[in-house]
């Protein structure tokens, strides 16, 4: 097998560190100089490696929401129903209030005045939402996909919003809540 270019190491390090970066200070904490110090590097050859702060902003949220295929997503790949969806988030993995979601936040923050962070999370979220409506169709056939794609939409916002208050309040009963709230949702189809 061939070995990583030094230019391919360098950069997922650097990748890494703005991931530490903005975890520790947050989207407008994070300047190059930081995270040429978190990189173990110099400011120019975190610029020479990855360009500048918002071209390793926005590589570093692709990073961030690609799944191990490439596909910008927040669902794994091996998902097969939409109960492994739920599974998934509602499960610890993803409620859990970690530096993970702090950088998710980080991105969502910037989204809203950085076009291409946007783009990425756009691709990300519509794709999760795509798949929740084949997920949806698959297990209930007789739905329409008007009507699974409202599903898909429930509970994705279901989900974020469980997330997003847990990150100030965490409380395992409403995550528990909210699934069934979905759930009974499903049951309407």
């Amino acid at each position: 097998m061939a070995r990583p270019t030094v230019a391919a190491e360098r950069r997922d390090q650097i990748i890494e560190a703005t991931l530490q970066t903005v975890a520790e200070h947050g989207i407008a904490g994070t300047s190059l100089d930081r995270i040429a110090e978190a990189a173990g590097m110099s400011r120019g050859h975190v610029r020479h490696f990855v360009g500048n702060r918002d071209q390793l902003l926005a590589d570093t949220a692709r990073h961030v929401f690609a799944d191990e295929t490439g596909t910008l997503t927040i669902l794994p790949s091996t998902l097969v129903t939409f109960t492994d969806a739920l599974d998934y988030l509602f499960g610890e993995e993803f409620t859990r209030s970690d530096t993970e979601n702090a950088v998710v936040l980080g991105f969502v923050e910037l989204s809203r005045t950085n076009p291409p962070i946007a783009e990425v999370l756009t691709e990300a979220y519509g794709h999760t939402r795509t798949t929740l409506a084949e997920l949806a169709a698959a297990e209930y056939p007789k739905a329409d996909a008007a009507t699974c794609e409202l599903v898909a939409d429930g509970t994705l916002s279901a989900a974020l919003g469980n997330v997003f208050m847990g990150d100030f309040n965490p409380d395992e009963v409403r995550t528990a809540r909210v699934r069934r709230a979905v759930e009974t949702l499903l049951a309407a189809l």
